[in-house]
Formats: C-alpha cells, structure tokens, sequence
C-alpha cells in the first residue's frame, strides 16, 4: 500500500480540470462581404481565390531565380524564424508545467567514527526532513562496542531517504537512491492549461509574422525587380533621345554657321540635348540603386545575367490574379491571421488571471531505497516514501489579482480592435489594388496609342523641318513630347506590374509559403474549445 501511495503525483495527472477562459468567437469581419464595385472595378469572377505560389505568378525564369536566393539568404527571414524557433521553445517551456518535474537522485556516504566509541549517529534525509540524533557515550569496552546514545533528529526539508546506523566506531558506509516530485501544482482550475495555450497561439501568431515577412519579401523583391527593368528601359529611352537631339544639335549649328538658322534654333535644340543627358547621368545612379537594393532583399550579390533587359521583356511574364467575390478570403492573410492568434492569446490569458481567484494544490512526493550496505540496498526493508501535498488560498492580495484580470480583460479588448482594424486596413489595401486594377489596361493602351501619335508626330514634323517646309520650333515641340510619352509609357508598364504585384502580396495567398499546419487547423474552427462562457 505504501508503494502505491508514493505513485499519487502520477495518479493526479488523470484528475480533470476546468478551464475559465472566455469561449472564443471569431468576430464578424468588420467590411462588406464583397467587394467595391463601380466603374473603377473590374467584373469579379465568381470563382473563390485559388491556392497559388509566386512561381504561377512571376513567370519569368530570372525573377524566381532571384526571389528563390532571397527567400533562402535573406537576413530578415533568418531573424523572422529565430523568433519563430524562441516563440515555440517558449511554449515548450510553459506546457511542461502540466506534467510533473520529476528527479532522481543517487547518494554514497563514507565515513570513519574513530575508536572512542562514539555513539549512534543518525543521519536523515527525506522529503519530510533531516534529523540528526543525539550522540551518546559509554565505556570503551575494548572490542569497539560503543555505548548507546539517545537523541530526536530535527525537521527540515529535502530530499532523500531515511538512513540510520549504530554501533562502535571505525568505518561505515551509507547508500541512497531516491526518485521526487517537487512541488508539482495539481491544475485543478486550468490556470496552467491557459497559459499554456496562450503560449501556443503567441507562436503561432509569431509563424504568422514570419509568414507575412516571407510573403512581403517576396512582393519586395519582384517590385526592385520590375523598377530595374522600368529604369533600364528609361535610361534605353534617354540615351535614344540623347543621341538623337546630339544630331539635331549638330545640324543646327551648322545652319546657324552657314547662317540659315537663328541662334535661337541652336539654345532650343540644346535645352532637349542637355536634358536627355541629366536624365541619363540620373537612371544610371538609379539602377546602381537598385542592384543595391535587390542586393539587400537577397542576401548576396545578384548575377548580373539574372537582372532585367527592360520593362518590356517582363511585362508579358506577369499572370493575372483572380480575387473573387467574398471578401473572406482576407482571413487567410498571414498578418490578419497573426492578429487572431493575437486575440486568442489575450482570451487564454483572462483564464489564468480568473484561476488566480482559487486555491492551488501543489504536491511533493518522494520513493526510494536506503541502506548501510550496499548489499541491502535493494533489499523490501530499503524502500521509503513521504507525500506532502499544499493548499494555497488567496485570502488577501491588496487586489492584485483583480488588478491582474482586468488588465488581461483590457488588452482582449485593444486585441479585438488590432483584429478588426487589421482587416479593414486588408480590406482597404485590396480595394485600392482592385481599383487600380480596373482602369490601368485602358490607361496602358491610351499610352501606347499616344506613344504611336507621337512617335508619327515627330517624323512628320522632322521631315518637313528638312525639307524646308516646317520651322524648327514644331521639329522640337515634337521631340520633347516624344520623349514624355515614352517615359509615361514605361512608367505605366511599371504601375501596371506592380499592381499585380501587389494584390499578390495583399491578398496573400501563397501556398509556397504556407504555415504551421496545426495552426491551419486552429484558424479552420471559428470557435475554440473553452469549458465556460464568460458573462461579458
């Protein structure tokens, strides 16, 4: 029986709690259910967002190439899953207090009395306490039996068996093996399970973090990408324009020489000239400025065989990306998810802080064997036990514990507010990606078709310069707006591919950077599994 009583921290594993955490209800999305319509909206299909990867998206080889190199160097990814690796070592920690600590410990005592016949030494070390005897004396009798002492040994604490040995001097031996619980607290009232689970929906709000750094990462990369392949083909257009207003510069003196054109003619011919040439000396900074940034968004140094020609080799490289009509689909965004587990965390948290109200039970126990001989050490009479359970009652606490459940009451309310204003912020960035979305085809076919006018303008107006027909001022008029309709038309390629880029990264959806799949599971139930409905 006694054997069986020292197993009672295990039995108590089997107990079952209750928890006094509020029952989780996903809030209803604070945004309509579908999406702005309007004549800056394209027609929604009426087929749901489907699983997609940045590869279905970035088709071209180069742009995957590089965004792949990113996603396995860069430096804030690495620092995204330390905190990743910390926030589930963390919950580790806090769900190894529902199980007992349990120790064990292994103790040899040598030790020589002399031969003046010193008395009984009793030595003892347990759960229940230590104990010294008292020493007795008596006469020497010559064959090293000494007398008999009396003595009670002291209470304490500690841990070990209760060993004991008599007799005359000279050498003796003392061995001890022991097994413990130490104060383990029985959660009878689940304040241990709430903390727990609000450590495991802190991690999983912290995966949720790292997901959404991955998916911004990757839209980042794709967005320095694209403005490298925008500026090589502006610096395309102006070294083009350079050049050409170089020869109209050369033509135009030599009329102004042969005293055919005014000095006027050359000034204007030269203000193209000169422009097109800060133009030139400023992309090429600018592209500089972007190897750099793809350079830090990577992690490494970029191939330059990996880089862009021009905004038009990629242009046709961007795949269309389908929104759908229900607005649900912004529940799956990886910082709207963070902001749930968030939510979750702070409504575990109000169940510890309403535990904190009842009493704790805390057990220490402790089994094992003690003898003065190794022989005997295993021996049935070794064997020795001590329980000793705790009861703990908050009487008075100067209010403390009410201090601490409406703290934990307060920041579930600010948690729901961040979730809510976290959605509608989604909300608005799809809305205004949508919008843009909607009218930048026509605004992109316009400047083409104005491209083209121009482009035909100014070979018109050229010739009949040349032939004598024309003045000057309508050749340079329409050179420079040659020259801004190109750069508008490179400038709306770029708007346009960032937009897809951008309702990639805020609609997030991709698959290649999924989550915790316990997490998925937590986030496909609205309503958690709380013992109790709070009174609001």
């Amino acid at each position: 029986m006694t054997r069986n009583a020292a197993l009672l921290p295990f039995a108590v594993l089997l107990l079952g709690g209750c928890s006094l955490e509020p029952r989780y209800e996903r809030t209803t999305p604070p945004v309509t259910t579908s999406w702005p319509l309007g004549d800056a909206y394209l027609r929604r299909t009426e087929a749901t967002l489907p699983t997609l990867s940045y590869t279905d998206i970035f088709r071209d080889p180069k742009l995957q190439t590089v965004i792949a190199q990113a996603l396995i160097n860069n430096r804030d990814l690495r620092i995204a899953a330390g905190n990743v690796a910390s926030a589930r070592a963390l919950y580790r920690v806090e769900r190894s207090s529902l199980f007992p600590q349990v120790n064990g410990t292994g103790r040899v005592q040598l030790g020589d009395q002399g031969s003046n016949g010193a008395g009984n030494v009793n030595t003892g070390t347990g759960n229940v306490g230590t104990g010294t005897g008292g020493i007795g004396t008596g006469i020497d009798t010559g064959t090293g039996t000494g007398g008999i002492g009396t003595g009670t040994g002291g209470t304490g604490t500690g841990n070990g068996g209760i060993i004991s040995t008599g007799g005359g001097g000279g050498f003796y031996d003392q061995y001890s093996i022991n097994v413990g619980v130490s104060a383990f607290e029985v959660d009878l009232f689940g304040r241990i399970r709430s903390q727990s689970r609000a450590a495991l929906a802190t991690y999983f709000s912290t995966e949720a973090a790292a997901r959404a750094t991955r998916l911004s990462l990757v839209a980042e990369v794709a967005s320095a990408y694209l403005t490298y392949a925008s500026d090589r083909s502006q610096l395309a257009i102006a070294r083009a324009t350079e050049a050409s207003a170089a020869r109209s510069v050369t033509l135009t003196r030599a009329r102004l020489q042969g005293g055919i054109a005014p000095r006027t003619d050359l000034r204007q011919a030269e203000t193209v000239l000169l422009t097109a040439r800060a133009d030139t000396a400023t992309l090429t900074t600018s592209l500089a400025q972007d190897v750099n940034a793809l350079t830090l968004l990577v992690g490494a140094p970029v191939d330059p065989t990996l880089l862009p020609a021009s905004i038009e080799s990629v242009d046709g490289l961007l795949a269309e990306i389908p929104a759908g009509l229900n607005s649900d689909i912004l529940l799956r965004r990886p910082d709207v998810v963070q902001s749930e587990f968030d939510l979750r965390a702070t409504n575990a948290r109000i169940g510890a802080a309403r535990a904190a109200f009842f009493p704790t039970i805390s057990l220490t126990s402790l089994a094992g064997l003690a003898s003065g001989a190794l022989g005997s050490l295993f021996s049935g009479g070794a064997f020795n036990w001590s329980a000793s359970p705790t009861v703990s009652l908050p009487i008075f606490d100067g209010g403390a514990n009410r201090g601490n459940l409406a703290y934990a009451r307060a920041q579930q309310q600010v948690a729901l507010a961040t979730y809510e204003q976290t959605i509608q912020t989604a909300f608005r960035e799809v809305s205004d990606a949508l919008a843009r979305r909607g009218t930048i085809d026509r605004e992109l076919a316009a400047r083409r078709e104005l491209t083209a006018a121009a482009q035909d303008n100014y070979y018109l107006t050229e010739r009949s310069y040349r032939g004598g027909i024309g003045t000057f001022l309508n050749s340079l008029d329409a050179q420079r707006t040659l020259y801004n309709a190109q750069q508008q038309l490179v400038t709306t390629r770029l708007t346009r591919a960032d937009n897809l880029v951008t309702l990639y990264r805020v609609l997030g959806g991709d698959a290649q950077i999924a989550g915790d799949p316990a997490a998925a599971a937590v986030m496909r139930s609205p309503v958690s599994e709380a013992d109790q409905t709070p009174t609001r």
